[in-house]
């Protein structure tokens, strides 16, 4: 693994861990074991550590989506969504740090005053709304989604299913016990029902 590698890697567990504002270079240097010149070599600033983390993000998260996409083959638009929330749990518990990291708070106070910071975070969060999206959609084509507005739609099922992962990340509650019930309200809410009267 290269120095810049590593160096972002231990970044982004130190931010997680301990915050942006308390992780110090020192402490990033010797962590590393790179000293502090080669850090500023590479990133020039701290903020610039976390900006690149950010914008890596992103490549991954849809690198990962791509692999599970490529692989899977749904029969239904609803059973791409429970797809979807499935891999969306899978991925926070193996990217760990990374979600831990956008559920801190300083990454959107950087986003009020850095343009850079605001792009990343919402490609980051347009990238994991598109693919719920994505399934609402191809649910309405083959019928079992039911009619409704698909992004707005997404962002509530987004917003649900990533309230889990909060509650795992800072072990509040464990989040398995919590999917069987998850898919079923997600079902309940996205399903096609007839009308009746």
């Amino acid at each position: 693994m290269k120095k810049k590698e590593i160096i972002l890697r231990v970044a982004m567990q130190l931010f997680a861990r301990k915050g942006f504002k308390d992780t110090s270079m020192a402490e990033l240097s010797k962590t590393t074991g790179a000293a502090e010149g080669t850090i500023f070599y590479h990133f020039k600033t701290k903020q610039g550590i976390f900006l690149e983390i950010l914008k890596n993000a992103k490549e991954d998260i849809l690198s990962e989506f791509n692999r599970y996409i490529e692989n899977r083959e749904f029969e239904t638009g609803i059973e791409m969504m429970e797809g979807a929330i499935s891999f969306y749990l899978y991925l926070a518990g193996l990217k760990e740090d990374l979600f831990m990291l956008l559920h801190r708070r300083y990454p959107y106070e950087l986003a009020e005053v850095n343009p850079d910071c605001r792009d990343h975070l919402e490609s980051i969060y347009n990238c994991f709304v598109d693919i719920f999206e994505q399934a609402i959609l191809s649910g309405q084509a083959d019928g079992s989604i039911g009619p409704m507005p698909a992004r707005k739609t997404a962002l509530i099922v987004f917003t649900m299913v990533d309230g889990l992962v909060r509650f795992k990340l800072y072990n509040l509650y464990d989040a398995g016990a919590l999917f069987n019930e998850l898919i079923a309200s997600c079902r309940r809410m996205l399903e096609n029902k007839p009308v009746t009267g």
